[in-house]
């Protein structure tokens, strides 16, 4: 079937030559390519990070968090069964949080002190809410009696390896020791009977728990090891629980319902109330980006009006020539129209196509640039993953080709207006 004579001619007047015009058209092209691969690969990168960090947090602090108010959950197997009982509920786990004082005994290194946080948990509990067992990277990752699972980055800062002791600081040791001193000055003693104030424990592996902060300041013992360091008996600080429906886990109605339950004695918190303002940042973020790159679209587009400007008024002489042959108005605009979707068309399918490449190999590229510069663009530090997470969404990658190719059809709209009211008379008047 043969092409319309207006988009032919139009792809005959795009056609690659050695003049000012096509120069100006695949710079044109060039310019919509780049605009549309970077808002791919931008809007990607940050969907990624989105996604993926809800997902870390999501994967080790669960949906909901439960605690009692003032003190920690007694009876918490029984609310533990209770709570099981909805049917929205897929599993559930007690933790414990203990803050602790740690002196590294590693050999090969330098002993050092810093505190940090244990959290206890049961590990056969634990995969009901999180897949423990999949965190671990180094190790067999066994939670026996004085053992624990150390976060790999605090490892590798502190010195520490598989098969290390360290010994323990609690707060129910120094309790001891206060408890000791006072009664040794009741009884006329100026120092009390030895005591022991640290326990020992070997690290039994290395685990990456998803997020920088926690794999720098956090390990993981039995729950029983942190109820003695904690000195909380058979008490645990909290429940987490996971749903069936992961989309329900932010929503006030599953948090009162829990609430109406529970009563008044606990709280009951979502993980998107914790982590509500940086998210929502992260959003504000994505949504501003958007807009400031897609300036790079707009003047790609200024690009196209101005080249078929200088088209129209060097082939003015060719506008009069079809007008006297006949050719209406709509068809000169369309012709017109016709050279900046084509434009349009192969600007944002070379963009897509490059956005695609570049997001495919985006950490090869992360890597080179680090050893070129010298510098760690992507510190874990800072944005908490070792890699440059980036997830595509067939939806962002509509609106933001849609959006293009309908920039640069408007771009063309001034000229195709100009030549469709170009009178013959006048376009041969010099002829």
């Amino acid at each position: 079937m043969p092409l319309p004579f207006e988009l032919a001619l139009a792809l005959r007047y795009l056609r690659p030559k050695r003049t000012f015009v096509s120069i100006i058209t695949l710079i044109c092209i060039a310019g919509v390519m780049l605009g549309v691969a970077v808002l791919i690969i931008v809007i990607s990168v940050m969907t990624g990070f989105d996604r993926q960090l809800r997902d870390q947090l999501i994967g080790f602090s669960a949906h909901l968090r439960i605690e009692q108010r003032g003190r920690p959950i007694a009876d918490w197997r029984t609310l533990m069964q209770r709570i099981s009982t909805d049917s929205r509920v897929r599993g559930v786990s007690p933790y414990i949080d203990v803050p602790v004082l740690i002196e590294t005994e590693s050999a090969g290194s330098n002993p050092t002190t810093f505190g940090t946080i244990i959290r206890g948990i049961d590990p056969v509990l634990e995969n009901r809410t999180a897949s423990f067992t999949n965190r671990i990277v180094e190790g067999d990752g066994r939670l026996t009696p004085k053992s624990v699972i150390v976060g790999y980055a605090l490892a590798d800062n502190r010195g520490i390896r598989v098969g290390d002791r360290i010994a323990v600081y609690s707060p129910a040791a120094f309790s001891r020791l206060k408890s000791a001193h006072d009664q040794a000055r009741k009884a006329g003693k100026r120092e009390p009977e030895e005591l022991m104030l640290a326990e020992d424990y070997r690290v039994r592996g290395l685990a990456d728990f998803g997020l920088n902060d926690l794999n720098a300041n956090l390990i993981i013992a039995s729950l029983a090891d942190a109820q003695d360091l904690g000195g909380q008996s058979e008490g645990v600080q909290g429940l987490k629980v996971m749903l069936k429906n992961p989309d329900m886990a932010g929503t006030e109605a599953m948090q009162r319902n829990l609430q109406t339950r529970l009563g008044p004695a606990f709280n009951v918190v979502t993980w998107l109330q914790e982590s509500r303002d940086f998210l929502n940042a992260l959003a504000t973020e994505k949504t501003v980006m958007f807009f400031i790159l897609f300036f790079i679209v707009i003047v790609a587009a200024f690009g196209i009006m101005s080249a078929l400007i200088t088209f129209v008024v060097q082939k003015t002489r060719e506008i009069g020539m079809l007008k006297a042959l006949g050719a209406s108005p709509m068809s000169v605009a369309f012709l017109f129209l016709s050279q900046s979707l084509i434009v349009g068309v192969m600007g944002v399918a070379s963009g897509f196509v490059l956005g695609r490449v570049a997001l495919a190999y985006r950490n090869e590229f992360l890597q080179l640039m680090n050893r070129l510069t010298g510098f760690n663009l992507f510190p874990p530090s800072i944005y908490q993953f070792r890699e440059l997470p980036a997830q595509i969404v067939t939806s962002d990658v509509v609106i933001i080709c849609s959006v293009s190719l309908l920039s640069c059809l408007i771009a063309g709209l001034v000229p195709a207006i100009r030549a469709a009211w170009l009178q013959p008379v006048e376009a041969l008047r010099h002829e």
